[in-house]
């Protein structure tokens, strides 16, 4: 029992600004139509960020909400693991550290950990293994914002994958002895010769800012190897995906036949069709994010929320939570919703 990890609250934040298909496709400059947008790309619409709403502020927000879930005092937070995204509010501060002054976990100590959009599931995994590994560590907040749409180049072709980013922050509390809703098997893959495929291309060391690309700066989210990155994604991503969910399975003592839902990231429509009909699930056993779009590590918990109060998820359900993040690495992890037999 002292060893049972579980999810004890949730938290989501959404932004009440968005970003309609027609919107999306007017960027393109009529490149994409609404239609292709809906269909293909699966949007109807996507959160993006209103004037108050920075990464940092956005994870403290979904924090504040898993604590009200979780019905705890803040003190009790032991540590906080965030999995805000690099571009925030002010650069080089700790995001975890701006999370544990607002939300009032003066006993807690945080760090900022980075997947990309494999992060949140990756810190459930450091998460749990702190609390295993260490007496003095209870309770686990995980949590964290993302706003990377505002890098996006509607008219560059080369990311119509990435029109789907959107904003909002998730945050999740995890505590050791529970005896519900428990934290099982997690499978993780790591692909690092496709670390420098995709990226901002200015604003780092190798390409500063200017005063002469300081406009271009600021939508330069790119591939940047595309040919290269697209011929490695098709050899080997869904593969790796059903590696981690067998492996995530296998580590639970299930099989794919005892998934109930699928807490999946938002991918284009035929994609996330694909991988329900190979894992043998229907569209009642998911949650697909198209009113919401793609808001980075914040998926799995925002899908995990709507899946909850859709009632798609109750007692006994097993969840898969999949995640995938450029550089590249595939994840999954499993949740046995409910109190334990």
């Amino acid at each position: 029992m002292k060893e049972n990890i579980g999810i004890l609250g949730l938290g989501v934040y959404i932004p009440n600004t968005t970003m309609s298909a027609a919107e999306i496709a007017a960027a393109t400059n009529g490149v994409w139509s609404e239609t292709a947008i809906t269909e293909k790309l699966g949007i109807v619409k996507k959160t993006i960020p209103g004037d108050n709403d920075g990464t940092q502020e956005m994870g403290a927000l979904a924090s504040i909400e898993a604590i009200k879930d979780a019905k705890i005092d803040p003190k009790e937070i032991d540590v906080i693991l965030c999995f805000g995204e690099e571009w925030k509010e002010y650069p080089l501060t700790t995001s975890a550290l701006y999370i544990q002054d607002r939300i009032g976990a003066i006993n807690a100590w945080g760090v900022d950990v980075q997947n990309r959009c494999c992060t949140s599931v990756t810190a459930m995994k450091m998460a749990k293994d702190m609390l295993i590994a260490d007496e003095d560590i209870k309770t686990v907040l995980v949590c964290g914002g993302y706003r990377n749409g505002d890098f996006v180049d509607y008219t560059d072709k080369n990311m119509s994958m990435m029109y789907n980013l959107s904003a909002g922050g998730g945050a999740i509390i995890l505590r050791k002895g529970m005896d519900k809703n428990l934290l099982l098997g997690t499978g993780l893959i790591s692909d690092g010769s496709l670390a420098r495929t995709a990226g901002v291309e200015i604003g780092g060391t190798v390409h500063p800012i200017t005063s002469e690309n300081a406009k271009e700066a600021s939508k330069s989210l790119r591939l940047l190897d595309p040919e290269r990155m697209k011929n490695r994604l098709n050899e080997v991503s869904n593969a790796n995906w059903y590696k981690c969910i067998d492996k995530a399975l296998e580590k639970s003592n299930l099989t794919r036949s005892d998934i109930d839902f699928l807490d999946i990231l938002h991918i284009k429509r035929s994609g996330h069709l694909g991988m329900l009909k190979d894992l043998n699930l229907t569209e009642d056993q998911t949650v697909y994010l198209e009113n919401y779009g793609h808001m980075g590590q914040v998926d799995q918990i925002l899908s995990l929320a709507l899946g909850l109060k859709e009632g798609k998820v109750k007692d006994g359900s097993v969840v898969c939570m999949i995640a995938a993040g450029i550089g590249y690495v595939w994840a999954a992890n499993i949740v046995r919703w409910g109190a334990t037999k």
